[in-house]
């Protein structure tokens, strides 16, 4: 027996009534959505400490706050994004009316991940609401706490009719998958998402993958090195290191490495005490899998900062790895933990080349004092993002795409990219019945007068009538 059909037609059934087409309806979810994160603050940030051992700070900042403020965007905004976009017209069409319709796709899927796990659900939910979709949100049945409040009070504060939360692990995820959406956003790891991609191509679906790899941070030779010590320590063992736009190895000189290693030691005493492991600031490994995969990492290279672990706490310490060789595992696959390798390249030339020989990371870092350094990392190399002197900070402005290319990921998302992205772009032209007479010259028997006066006219520019 399928668990999943009564349900998919319930909401097939609710998109075809065009109950979420009216923006009145659409901001109404919007509230509502808001509501439930204002009713349940305290019940949400639990849940993310029994999960992720997550500080109230770190939840405040990376996931009830940014969730909320792409509300509130969505609900300043709406009614401004919905409208129909004019496009100019050449002079063929000029007596038309031609735009671009912003029309939902209709039943959607989003499958979050564990890391970030009200962000990386809400924020999408957010772009699928706003655009008039009804949606199936597939939340991780990793992070359990969080999973547990999405599915038993979510729902009550959303029209059911047009949103459902289905819970599962890989064997119900995939056959949830067996079902044909009109679009699919998903958040994970490369792996699977060649699997959601592969069913969706089934039924031509269309996706958003939001996926990570290994995010390089250039140091230059010419940089204040505490300060660059401060922020790459901060933002590699934020979440404890499980962020997907996190620095995954710093490329810098052997002599910028002798500074900036002893730099990164004060940092962390100072972020997380003599003792990281009695801080309420630095968080868990959300899993015991996860935490063996991380351990195991710790053999890479040498220890230099950190390398303690304790896995009744799924503990990891802040970690810094030195002489790490490329084809080590710490440098093959995504951390995803608070341990940080540093490669040593002779200068700019050889650290873009090795950027550029891997595969297109999700985010990109690059410090130095010289602007031109900075500028130059940026013009020679593709990522999803990129950040000059500090870290994921460009993740935090909705007016900004957050998204992959190429292995780390396609489609972008965050503030008006998330209404985009939920939204079938239409193009529409309306022209009046009559003036026959006018269009009759494309009619055959054609002419190369006809022909003439007709490429004139189609050539791609904009023209107003005086």
């Amino acid at each position: 027996m399928d668990p999943f059909a009564d349900t998919l037609q319930r909401l097939r059934e609710a998109f075809r009534s065009g109950r979420t087409r009216a923006a009145e309806f659409r901001l109404a979810q919007l509230r509502s959505l808001g509501r439930f994160l204002e009713e349940n603050k305290q019940l949400l940030q639990e849940a993310l400490a029994q999960d992720l051992h997550k500080s109230v700070f770190e939840s405040e900042v990376s996931e009830i706050r940014i969730s909320q403020g792409e509300i509130n965007l969505a609900l300043r905004n709406l009614r401004s994004w919905m409208k129909d976009e004019k496009v100019p017209k050449n002079l063929a069409t000029q007596l038309d009316s031609a735009f671009i319709r912003k029309e939902p796709f209709g039943l959607v899927l989003i499958i979050a991940p564990w890391n970030y796990p009200l962000n990386l659900t809400l924020v999408p939910l957010v772009g699928a609401l706003a655009a008039g979709n009804c949606v199936v949100l597939k939340p991780s049945e990793i992070s359990k706490s969080v999973e547990k409040v999405l599915a038993e009070v979510l729902p009550r504060y959303l029209d059911q009719s047009c949103f459902s939360v289905v819970l599962g692990g890989p064997e119900e995820t995939g056959q949830l998958l067996e079902h044909r959406f009109d679009y699919i956003f998903f958040t994970g790891s490369p792996r699977v998402g060649k699997i959601v991609m592969s069913a969706a191509a089934k039924h031509l679906t269309p996706v958003t993958l939001e996926l990570g790899g290994k995010n390089p941070c250039y140091v230059d030779d010419d940089c204040d090195l505490q300060t660059v010590a401060n922020r790459v320590v901060w933002f590699r063992c934020f979440n404890a290191g499980q962020t997907c736009v996190a620095p995954d190895y710093v490329l810098c000189s052997r002599e910028t490495q002798e500074r900036l290693v002893p730099a990164m030691q004060r940092a962390i005493t100072c972020f997380y005490g003599d003792d990281p492991k009695s801080s309420p600031s630095l968080g868990r490994i959300i899993g015991d899998k996860q935490f063996q995969r991380l351990q195991g990492l710790l053999g890479c290279g040498r220890v230099a900062v950190g390398g303690q672990s304790d896995e009744r706490e799924r503990y990891i310490a802040p970690t810094v790895l030195v002489d790490v060789q490329e084809t080590e595992p710490v440098m093959q696959e995504e951390i995803f933990g608070p341990i940080l390798p540093i490669v040593n390249v002779r200068g700019l030339d050889e650290a873009v080349d090795f950027i550029t020989r891997r595969e297109k990371p999700l985010a990109l870092y690059a410090f130095s004092n010289n602007s031109q350094v900075v500028k130059r990392v940026l013009a020679e190399t593709s990522s999803g993002g990129f950040c000059g002197n500090d870290g994921f900070m460009h993740m935090t402005l909705a007016t900004l795409p957050f998204g992959g290319v190429g292995a780390s990921g396609m489609g972008r998302y965050h503030g008006k990219f998330s209404f985009d992205t939920f939204s079938h772009h239409r193009a529409c032209l309306l022209r009046p019945a009559g003036l026959e007479k006018i269009y009759s010259m494309r009619y055959p028997p054609y002419s190369m007068r006809h022909l003439r006066v007709l490429l004139a006219a189609m050539e791609t520019r904009s023209c107003t009538l005086l």
